[in-house]
């Protein structure tokens, strides 16, 4: 083989080790999916920012509440949703099994059942907006409970894809696991 700025071994062009820079697809794999949890966790950090700083102006009457309306009970669970991104954070680096169990598990405890309970918390409200038009609860003029329901929507979606993505990351993880041990 050449060295670098040497000269180059006969017959060959030095194009003879591209077969050997390939990289393993479960690590290719890996990446990209690491790239887009973190995509999702930062768009769930986001939410769970509008959130707390909706709280915040509410508790605190920062503004008035026909401007901005007291939050409703599920959004103080929620809070806690920032712990599973978080350990999903931790897993990264290290490629830790134990972290992104963990932080799937706690995805649905902390993330998704607050907005189960939301959703069925704001459902009455909902209905009544629908039949007989009449909201009492308002967000900068706009239905409190139409918002919140965007709000779960998309939150909800986030935290779908990031179990999806989550799951798969793991099982990528354990093929190179179990590349490792058959070497």
């Amino acid at each position: 083989m050449a060295s670098r700025g040497g000269p180059r071994a006969a017959g060959t062009d030095g194009s003879d080790f591209q077969h050997r820079e390939r990289v393993a697809s479960h690590y290719q794999m890996s990446v990209s999916l690491k790239s887009e949890i973190k995509k999702l966790i930062y768009t769930h950090v986001g939410i769970w920012l509008l959130l707390l700083a909706q709280m915040c102006v509410g508790h605190l009457k920062l503004l008035p509440h026909d401007q901005v309306a007291m939050p409703y009970q599920w959004e103080y669970p929620y809070l806690l949703s920032i712990l599973p991104s978080l350990l999903g954070l931790l897993s990264f680096p290290r490629n830790n099994i134990s972290y992104l169990v963990l932080s799937m598990i706690s995805t649905g405890l902390f993330s998704v059942a607050p907005l189960i309970y939301g959703a069925m918390e704001m459902f009455p409200m909902a209905q009544q907006l629908y039949r007989h038009g009449k909201a009492y609860r308002f967000i900068f003029g706009f239905s409190a409970v139409s918002i919140m329901y965007l709000v779960v929507v998309v939150a909800a979606q986030v935290h779908g894809w990031q179990l999806y993505y989550s799951k798969k990351l793991l099982d990528s993880w354990f093929t190179s696991t179990q590349e490792k041990k058959k070497k």
